[in-house]
């Protein structure tokens, strides 16, 4: 194999970038769950690892597969998405300016405003699928831009490499939330980001069955960065052994995953698009989608497993229809090789989410065993 032509994401995670069970020879790692390490007798360390909430072999494992994924310099792993969220925000100096998109998922903006206004930060929330809006708040430099694409529950797409200019020309950095993408769609820092982010609960994962969230960072050496690594080692934010282990067995399959459900979602929306008792569809694969040619642009392979669903009637309607629903789950979340929906406005009220809105996370099961379920219960 030439070194010079790179692996492709499905062998980086098929091979789990190359980690293997060193002690035994098997193909698949095992966990080490010690917290402590054992010195020799001048007290030198014997294996380079001290105290587990900084040196664990299962998170240096899972962080480089996702670190190859992402083309990144670094990665760090959190023990849930909101951790590596704060985990950021925490670099911030008190009277700092943060731009933030509006309309993304909903914890991150409850906590970023609540956070911000402790810590005397101004905070700017605007439309940055708008290219005018984001220019106009990038006149003036900010500190952090934070962005999510695309967005949840809206799917909306901002055009990461010219906000990632402006930001940089403000001076400032900027930071993306790929959750609904995952590094095989789009890799962030490719078109320009400081930082990436993924709630690795989601698709990353895969199975519903782990919490865990990521940073990954262009720039190992940045002051923010090391502030961040710094910050998870000293407060202590570090993932499980166990949990880190479950998640590079979930990442093995998260091309192929990401293939099908992308496929899936794709029909669905075109499906359901053409429903005579549906009123819209959100999702950028659509060609009426007002950013599909740059979603198209951003995305590699497919244009994600999320989408929105409005429902024909209103907020009674919309309930009705997630309650006949009889394969697919009534739960929140995303990405998981199971498809839920979930009633936005239940979940998230008093936000402006239409009460029609029916988020729809498209997981590997037969698309034509989901289409048939979601038709029966939109015809109640």
């Amino acid at each position: 194999m030439s070194a010079e032509k790179p692996l492709d994401p499905a062998t980086i995670a098929a091979r789990a970038a190359g980690a293997v069970d060193t002690g035994h020879g098997g193909v698949v790692p095992g966990v080490q769950p010690t917290t402590t390490f054992r010195r020799d007798e001048s007290y030198a360390l014997q294996s380079g690892g001290s105290y587990g909430r900084d040196h664990n072999a299962n998170v240096a494992q899972a962080e480089e597969v996702l670190r190859q994924l992402e083309g990144a310099a670094q990665t760090r792993l959190f023990p849930s998405g909101m951790a590596a969220v704060a985990a950021l925000f925490r670099t911030l100096p008190d009277g700092a300016r943060v731009v933030m998109q509006s309309g993304i998922y909903w914890g991150v903006l409850a906590w970023v405003r609540k956070f911000c206004a402790r810590r005397n930060i101004r905070l700017e929330e605007i439309d940055a699928a708008d290219p005018l809006a984001i220019r106009k708040a990038l006149v003036e430099k900010a500190d952090l831009v934070w962005i999510e694409v695309p967005s949840n529950p809206w799917l909306k797409v901002a055009d990461i490499a010219a906000i990632a200019k402006l930001t940089h020309d403000s001076g400032g950095l900027l930071a993306v939330d790929g959750t609904a993408a995952t590094p095989v769609l789009t890799r962030a820092l490719d078109f320009g980001a400081d930082i990436s982010m993924h709630s690795a609960t989601k698709a990353i994962n895969g199975h519903t069955d782990v919490l865990a969230g990521v940073l990954s960072c262009r720039d190992a050496d940045s002051e923010v960065w090391q502030a961040i690594c710094a910050d998870r080692m000293e407060a202590g934010a570090i993932l499980g052994a166990f949990e880190a282990w479950l998640l590079m067995r979930g990442m093995r399959t998260l091309p192929l995953r990401m293939e099908r459900m992308c496929r899936s979602a794709q029909m669905l929306a075109e499906a359901l698009d053409a429903h005579d008792r549906v009123e819209l569809v959100r999702y950028p694969g659509l060609p009426e989608h007002p950013a599909h040619v740059l979603a198209r642009a951003q995305m590699k392979g497919g244009f994600g497993y999320l989408m929105s669903v409005l429902v024909k009637g209103g907020t009674e309607e919309a309930l009705a229809v997630a309650g006949r629903l009889q394969l697919i789950h009534r739960a929140t979340s995303l990405g998981g090789v199971e498809s839920l929906v979930e009633h936005r406005a239940t979940i998230e009220p008093h936000t402006g989410i239409p009460g029609n809105l029916l988020r729809l996370s498209v997981g590997i099961e037969d698309p034509g065993d989901l289409l048939a379920d979601l038709d029966q219960a939109l015809r109640g």
